[in-house]
């Protein structure tokens, strides 16, 4: 994630020194900023996730955050196809490749590509070079296998109870060919002859992935339950890996015996469902974009201990390959990427093509082929980017238009860096042209504008090595305006409908304290200073409310009324950014409040007097409204509210003239009488009924 870090108080200064100082020159800049720049603000991208957002040509980002020179590819489009699903060397300075629609097989050779082959299928998913050079097809759905030879292709087995052929391998030194299918889970030993046996049958309904170990051995691994598999014996199997996923995708054994597989979490109800899906429909808005989920990439030793080397959250994978040194490559499904494992075991992103997944990979000791789908293109691998290598940032937002200040980095090498601005979330022809570039850390030219992009080049320095940028901001200062004042006395709770409450029965003891909050819309998120003052209406002089040494900064305040006298207040709220902005930048902004009572005084019982079973008498208040009046029993708890003679608890004073038949018990009895007001201040009297 990219940081975006303030220095505008002396505490993040120290903090942002702390962390990114490069030397004495460095602090001195930090300082400077600090000191006459106050706002300012930095995008600092030092990690891997910082790094990956952009466009990566010829460059390879591992997860620590170091962009180095990567593969530098080529591009040859396939405009037959959309997806790409396998490839073969034919080891003639040609290949061929299966396609997801039609189920094509098309050659590519001296760069160009043609249809060679049209299978009747939907997708052909695996070719294997097999017995005599003849080549062995898989395709789907169908379970049927063919060959193809001297440019003709011929149907060859059928297997049976198999409706997908997802991957097939061959046992060269032991001559046997070997088909992972569905929707039974059937792994098929295929000889010469075209004699097929069921070698293995497991409790799952696809076998996806499959390859041959130096001792003969077959790796397999399985949808929908994502197990890898191992053979022991004809009909024997043990399970190498349990991955707790919903599909194995790829298995590749080195020469020296270690495995490797690709495993994914897909979500949707059947991966494999999906996989065929996507495999077959046409045009990027339909096809393999829909298609997302975690990818994980397992390495097991020849002494069998399982070693998670990639585990992606973001990305599934769609492929698989060893190189000839036996090191791992993945192709992802959503970013369309070429990922492999540096040490200690960190992702390194190698290649960035711009297509979205790349579903196949073709490593061999004559060449190296990336390949790609939605759409469809073949990518050579003409090596190692060195001085063609090109890093472009993602668009970084300052949120408002900005100046940009002096542009830093970290580099084992020289890089050439450059910049451009503009207001638009993608860059468009009103965004400004590449600066000059900078050989060494220096002010950015680009003009004011709200989004930045950075580029760095090793034209320089192939193998230099770029670990850290940082790009210093300070954004147009906006006010903050107050939208909205509430004062909330505790005592007085409004219901959700905004109605207050009147009448009773009063639970919550009277209070002086009024809770004050205020709703600011701070637009470039300055830290704001708050001070407020109050005046009561009919009075012109507006009192400060703060203790003249407090500096408040949340938009919230309890306010002590306990030494005002009654009566109806506003309060003023004034929102000023200085804090973080020099005088000459400051703004402020103010708001009134709507009324606030201020009430710590109880009403008074008058003229109560109990004639007959009539109890007459009224409450008043200084401020008012009266909210309640209820009589009880001399030393009981059983107060019953009594109605005021026009019916509404509206006026500072209430009469009330209740007839108590039925309520008090008749004969001479000692009555209590209580009043509140609005404030929940309460008066009790008692008075002699006979």
């Amino acid at each position: 994630m990219i940081k975006v870090k303030p220095i505008g108080s002396k505490l993040q200064a120290r903090v942002r020194i702390g962390i990114g100082a490069f030397g004495l020159a460095s602090v001195v800049f930090f300082y400077a900023v600090a000191a006459t720049a106050v706002g300012t603000r930095r995008f600092v991208l030092d990690s891997g996730d910082d790094f990956e957002g952009g466009d990566l040509s010829a460059v390879a980002v591992d997860e620590s955050g170091v962009v180095r020179a990567g593969f530098d590819l080529g591009q040859i489009p396939v405009d037959v196809a959309t997806v790409i699903w396998c490839a073969l060397d034919r080891g003639d300075q040609s290949v061929l490749l299966g396609t997801g629609n039609e189920g094509k097989i098309l050659e590519l050779k001296n760069g160009r590509i043609r249809v060679v082959a049209e299978t009747g299928a939907m997708v052909v998913t695996s070719m294997v070079d097999t017995w005599g050079g003849e080549i062995v097809v898989g395709a789907l759905p169908g379970g049927k296998l063919r060959k193809f030879s001297g440019g003709r292709l011929t149907d060859w087995v059928a297997l049976p109870n198999a409706d997908d052929i997802w991957q097939l391998a061959f046992d060269r030194k032991r001559g046997v060919l070997y088909a992972a299918t569905g929707p039974e889970g059937k792994l098929y030993r295929i000889d010469r002859d075209g004699h097929a046996t069921v070698e293995m049958d497991v409790p799952e309904p696809h076998i996806l992935s499959v390859a041959v170990a130096p001792d003969g051995s077959v790796v397999f691994g399985t949808s929908d339950k994502a197990r890898l598999y191992r053979t022991t014996g004809a009909g024997r199997a043990t399970v190498l890996y349990d991955f707790e996923r919903t599909e194995v995708r790829g298995v590749a054994v080195a020469d020296d015996g270690q495995i490797y597989a690709i495993a994914n979490d897909i979500k949707t109800t059947s991966s494999v469902a999906a996989h065929r899906s996507s495999s077959t429909k046409n045009g990027p808005e339909s096809s393999t974009t829909k298609l997302k989920g975690k990818g994980m990439l397992l390495r097991i030793g020849t002494d069998l201990v399982p070693e998670v080397l990639l585990d992606d959250d973001d990305e599934h994978f769609t492929s698989l390959a060893l190189d000839d040194r036996g090191h791992p490559y993945v192709g992802t499904g959503v970013e369309g990427r070429l990922m492999t494992v540096g040490e200690p075991r960190r992702s390194v992103i190698v290649a960035d093509t711009d297509e979205r997944q790349v579903t196949a990979l073709l490593f061999t000791p004559r060449l190296r082929l990336v390949l790609t789908s939605d759409p469809a293109v073949v990518h050579p691998v003409r090596g190692q980017g060195g001085t063609n290598s090109v890093w472009t940032s993602k668009v970084f937002d300052a949120n408002l238009r900005a100046q940009f200040g002096r542009l830093d980095w970290e580099s084992t090498g020289p890089l050439t860096l450059s910049t451009r601005t503009g207001n638009t979330s993608e860059p468009d022809d009103t965004w400004s042209a590449w600066s000059a570039p900078l050989r060494a850390p220096g002010p950015i030219t680009s003009p004011k504008g709200r989004f930045i992009q950075v580029r760095a080049s090793w034209a320089l320095d192939g193998a230099a090595a770029l670990s850290r940028v940082e790009i210093p901001f300070v954004t147009d200062n906006q006010r903050a305006v107050v939208t909205r004042i509430d004062a909330d006395i505790p005592s007085r709770k409004k219901s959700t409908s905004g109605i207050v409450a009147s009448g009773g029965p009063i639970t919550e003891p009277p209070t002086p304290d009024v809770n004050l909050d205020w709703t600011v819309d701070n637009p470039d998120k300055d830290t704001l200073r708050f001070r407020l003052y109050y005046k009561m209406i009919g009075t012109t002089v507006w009192r400060d409310l703060l203790p003249a040494d407090e500096v408040l900064t949340k938009s919230s305040y309890k306010w002590d009324t306990s030494t005002l006298p009654e009566g109806r207040y506003r309060v003023r709220v004034v929102a000023s950014d200085l804090p973080a902005n020099p005088p000459d930048r400051a703004t402020s902004d103010e708001l009134v409040s709507g009324i606030v009572l201020v009430d710590n005084t109880p009403p008074r019982l008058v003229d109560l007097t109990v004639k007959g079973r009539r109890l007459r008498g009224r409450a008043v208040d200084g401020l008012g409204p009266i909210q309640r009046i209820e009589v009880t029993l001399a030393g009981k708890n059983d107060w019953v509210p009594l109605r005021p003679t026009d019916s509404v608890f509206d006026q500072a004073s209430e009469a009330f003239d209740v007839d108590l038949g039925g309520i008090i018990p008749s004969g001479r009895q000692l009555l209590t009488v209580r009043a509140y007001d609005s404030a929940n201040n309460s008066v009790v009297r008692s008075v002699q009924a006979f």
